[in-house]
């Protein structure tokens, strides 16, 4: 993947270092948390959406309490 900007969430805060990171470039999203960005998740656009839809319908509530 060209090296590209990471974007940052809107609620992260004032720019802390607690942030969930975005980038595009081609067909592959790649996904990071600013205190690990080393740990990079990669996945296509068919699959980021497919999270992002789970997590409005509330499928993973359960998980954060």
């Amino acid at each position: 993947m060209p090296e590209t900007n990471w974007q940052r969430s809107s609620f992260c805060g004032g720019g802390g270092n607690n942030c969930m990171e975005i980038r595009a470039g081609g067909d592959s999203i790649q996904v990071r948390e600013s205190e690990a960005p080393e740990a990079v998740v990669t996945m296509t656009r068919d699959q980021l959406a497919a999270f992002v839809a789970g997590v409005k319908a509330g499928e993973f509530d359960h998980l954060i309490g």
